[in-house]
């Protein structure tokens, strides 16, 4: 079974962590979100108290497959921020784990180095933190192990794309059949 950790900040984006959250499980894949504010309530940008599975204090990022962030200003401030997830997410990609940011936490990947000659996206006006990448201003984009969605409105099709890599394609249309998204 496939293991992620889905990390939470005060200031997140509720839909684009939530929905992929939703999307993943459904998946069967096992995410565990993590807060990073040493606390276990997290409040969302919307002001949605989310209880978060554990504190960062108490995981091993070396056991995920998988390391996201979900977007949100504040929250993209408050993950770029922290020291040890930065390190982590560095460590992930140089050893080919999936690393995923939607919105504005494709900021957090540029300014630690990971998006160097990569395509990425992110919501618009954020593409200057991009460093070294060539933003392409797309829903979704995947180059590698990076997948970076641009922002609220792709939060599902985030979670999907997700899936579809560590999953495959044929889970991802079983799901989309199953929550209507083929209609």
């Amino acid at each position: 079974m496939n293991k992620v950790y889905l990390f939470l900040a005060d200031g997140f984006e509720t839909v684009e962590a939530l929905a992929p959250v939703d999307v993943m499980r459904r998946a069967g894949i096992e995410v565990t979100t993590v807060s990073i504010m040493k606390r276990k309530e997290v409040v969302s940008a919307q002001d949605v108290i989310v209880l978060a599975d554990t504190l960062f204090e108490d995981i091993c990022c070396d056991e995920a497959d998988a390391l996201i962030l979900p977007g949100g200003g504040v929250g993209t401030d408050n993950l770029s921020a922290h020291e040890l997830l930065r390190l982590q997410l560095v460590e992930a990609h140089a050893n080919g784990k999936l690393v995923a940011a939607i919105c504005a936490a494709p900021m957090v990947f540029g300014r630690i180095g990971i998006l160097e000659g990569r395509k990425a996206t992110c919501y618009p006006g954020c593409e200057g933190d991009l460093f070294g990448a060539e933003y392409t201003a797309a829903p979704i984009e995947q180059d590698g192990n990076i997948i970076t969605g641009c922002g609220p409105g792709v939060s599902f099709d985030f979670g999907f794309a997700i899936v579809e890599r560590l999953c495959g394609s044929d889970m991802v249309a079983t799901l989309r059949s199953q929550m209507q998204f083929n209609k």
